[in-house]
């Protein structure tokens, strides 16, 4: 026999046996899905029996039926399973938002106090700048007070609209106020600056360094401590501890530096701009010479009991050429002892 027709003969025995197998198989596969049509068909009678055994309740299903009804049952309770944890989730989020809702509306409370109280003392700041202004500079306060009328609009709404629009309409207002402000304490400013170098020229801080003292003897008529007769005494005698430092009420250059053993002790006279002239009398020791040049603020010398004194004191006079005049009228400019 030849190689080609044992070949053949192989393969056609080899497709027969295939074909069996699956002709097997799908006979099996038939089979089975009769028996389980068959099986579905078969059909079950459910009887509902009563307690009073009247009337008896009966039907039949198959099993097909029974599955599916098992199914829907099933899906239904899946349904709801996940719809109630759905609901439960929502319901948690909803009180969470409720929550910060309510925070959210205690926060914009207090915002609303807060501007409240800020517009409050806005118009507080309103009124003193204006005033400030007008006392200082007045051809600038009434052009400064026609552009701070931004209070009015706080008591007039132009219309019934939300109280959010109306707050953030007065906080417009207030930032709009504040920076034309801005120029009005330029002003001031500079104002303060023009004074404050005209201040450091007056005899206008307190010649005891850091502390005040007690007046013992004011300027005017007084009775000497030694002769008892009437006499104008033409400073103010201010006491405190031996050794204090004594500053200089202003900027000037001291002309005069001296002892009198019957009148002032050791002395030191200064000269201001202005006119202005400043002694300082009975002191222990001097720090300064004649023809030195003084700033505001220097220590010049110590509290002592030199001269014809009862007990350690300053005492300062202030002169505006010739003439004494009261040194309280300058030293109240500034209330408080230099610093």
């Amino acid at each position: 026999m030849s190689p080609l027709s044992s070949y053949k003969r192989a393969e056609t025995n080899f497709v027969g046996k295939i074909t069996k197998l699956i002709s097997a198989i799908a006979m099996k596969i038939s089979s089975a899905f009769s028996n389980m049509v068959n099986a579905g068909k078969q059909r079950f009678t459910v009887m509902l029996i009563p307690h009073s055994e009247k009337k008896i309740f009966n039907f039949r299903i198959s099993v097909f039926s029974l599955i599916v009804i098992v199914f829907l049952i099933g899906c239904m309770l899946t349904s709801f399973v996940i719809f109630t944890t759905q609901f439960k989730g929502m319901s948690g989020l909803l009180k969470l938002r409720s929550e910060t809702l309510e925070k959210k509306e205690t926060d914009l409370e207090i915002i609303r106090d807060q501007i409240a109280e800020l517009k409050r003392v806005s118009k507080v700041f309103e009124a003193s700048l204006v005033k400030t202004l007008g006392i200082n500079n007045p051809s600038s306060g009434g052009a400064r007070a026609q552009n701070s009328d931004f209070i009015s609009s706080f008591s007039h709404s132009r219309s019934q609209e939300e109280v959010l629009l109306r707050e953030l309409e007065d906080l417009r207002s207030l930032s709009q106020f504040l920076r034309e402000s801005v120029e009005s304490f330029e002003e001031i400013r500079e104002l303060l600056i023009a004074q404050g170098d005209l201040l450091v020229e007056l005899p206008s801080i307190w010649p005891l360094k850091n502390v005040r003292g007690r007046i013992t003897n004011y300027f005017g008529p007084q009775i000497h401590p030694f002769t008892k007769q009437w006499y104008l005494h033409k400073g103010i005698d201010l006491a405190y501890q031996q050794g204090t430092p004594i500053i200089s009420t202003a900027s000037g250059k001291v002309i005069e530096k001296g002892y009198e053993a019957t009148g002032f002790g050791n002395y030191i006279l200064i000269r201001h701009k202005y006119g202005f002239f400043t002694k300082y009398a009975h002191l222990d020791k001097i720090y300064v010479r004649e023809g030195e040049t003084v700033s505001q603020g220097q220590v010049i010398g110590t509290m002592g009991n030199t001269g014809l004194s009862t007990a350690p004191h300053l005492h300062y006079e202030v002169r505006i050429g010739s003439q004494v005049v009261d040194p309280e009228r300058y030293l109240n400019i500034r209330s408080r002892p230099s610093e």
